[in-house]
């Protein structure tokens, strides 16, 4: 098997070629880790039963002196955000409308089936841009099970006291009380749609208007209110023939990103509307965390966010670096 090395992070990706032809992507523990150790396995009780479409499929384990490999599928698009956040326009152009809507559905889907049609249900924990793989044909595949939390039978929320994750993407339940349910999934769900629609990072600060910042979440939340939602919709996007469809989007992103988890809809719900018509939806209620630049997040959520910032989180040639929190 022929290796390449393309990052040196906690865990590094290797692109290689099996004998007969395959090309494989294959996560290398850094020998000097024990926390990635502890990834690697949950990794491996994660995806090791899990068969979807819209997940990425681990072909083989590898566990021998102090070499801990897992062997996956190679997608060659790499993730969504090395194309949705690049600087170039060429790139985002690769993900025309029809295409980003085929990777919120998918996603979806892929999230649907780890809350509720796999034998272990499985809260993600850190779903964003960077955690969705693109295959050859632009479909979205959700990756990194490092911190995923498993469930037997049909309990799906508990309390911890490890809040582990990306800033930003992370519910304000979890963040303050660590109370983690697949409602946080739901909520990360909505903060990636909302990036897909705008074309902008959840975890940064950007103008707004005159002498005015901004977050995402309260840039979309002041155009929904003054009845503009389009205005939010990523300049690179040419939707003419498809504007009932991106307010569908921007209307199901704001629903789960509500601040009050039982107000978020299931992803069996977020399916239905998908399908549906955005008339029956209901009206969304203010979202969590949306301030503007030079306000200040509650003393209980700074507290718990400590003094790291979301974009210091590095996410290089698509892969994901998870940030922790100390226990």
């Amino acid at each position: 098997m022929q290796l390449n090395q393309t990052d040196t992070y906690l865990n590094c990706i290797l692109q290689g070629v099996l004998p007969h032809g395959q090309e494989i992507a294959v996560k290398r523990l850094d020998k000097a880790s024990g926390q990635g150790l502890k990834e690697l396995r949950n990794e491996l009780m994660s995806v090791a039963k899990l068969r979807h479409n819209n997940l990425t499929k681990l072909l083989g384990v590898c566990m021998e002196g102090q070499e801990k490999l897992l062997v996956y599928e190679y997608l060659p698009n790499r993730s969504l955000d090395t194309l949705l956040f690049a600087p170039e326009i060429e790139k985002r152009l690769l993900l025309p409308w029809e295409t980003r809507y085929r990777i919120i559905y998918g996603t979806a889907r892929g999230l649907l089936y780890l809350h509720e049609d796999s034998q272990i249900k499985i809260i993600h924990r850190d779903l964003k841009a960077g955690n969705i793989l693109l295959d050859i044909d632009m479909n979205p595949k959700i990756s990194d099970f490092g911190l995923a939390r498993l469930f037997n039978g049909e309990r799906t929320s508990t309390i911890t006291s490890q809040v582990v994750g990306t800033l930003g993407y992370m519910a304000p339940e979890y963040v303050v009380l660590g109370h983690l349910s697949v409602k946080l999934d739901v909520y990360s769900f909505g903060i990636l749609v909302l990036e897909i629609v705008t074309g902008k990072k959840n975890t940064e600060m950007f103008e707004a208007g005159a002498d005015e910042s901004t977050t995402l979440l309260s840039f979309v939340w002041d155009h929904w209110q003054k009845e503009t939602p389009l205005e939010t919709m990523d300049p690179s996007l040419d939707c003419k023939n498809t504007e009932t469809e991106v307010l569908k989007c921007i209307h199901l992103g704001l629903l789960c990103v509500q601040e009050n988890p039982a107000d978020r809809p299931t992803m069996l719900d977020v399916l239905v509307m998908l399908h549906g018509d955005a008339s029956s939806f209901s009206a969304p209620s203010k979202p969590a965390f949306t301030f503007a630049y030079g306000d200040f997040i509650s003393d209980a959520v700074s507290r718990d966010l400590g003094s790291q910032r979301a974009e210091d989180v590095p996410s290089v040639n698509g892969v994901s670096i998870s940030e922790f929190q100390p226990r």
